[in-house]
């Protein structure tokens, strides 16, 4: 799921910093995630949200992976 999120962030010249903002998790958790720690599904609708896309298309990845 993070590779998705990583490349939208991309695309939308956004840092984790700024989507720990946007969410408002710790960027912390944000980092947790990047290293491969498993997303919980409120933080993932908070970063899907953040990032507008949907919940969908996230696990629509994360099933392709």
């Amino acid at each position: 799921m993070w590779n998705k999120i990583q490349k939208i962030m991309k695309a939308k010249k956004i840092s984790i910093y700024k989507l720990s903002k946007l969410t408002g998790l710790p960027w912390s958790t944000i980092a947790n995630y990047k290293n491969g720690s498993e997303m919980s599904f409120k933080n993932a609708c908070k970063i899907a949200d953040a990032l507008d896309i949907s919940l969908d298309q996230l696990r629509k990845e994360a099933n392709i992976n």
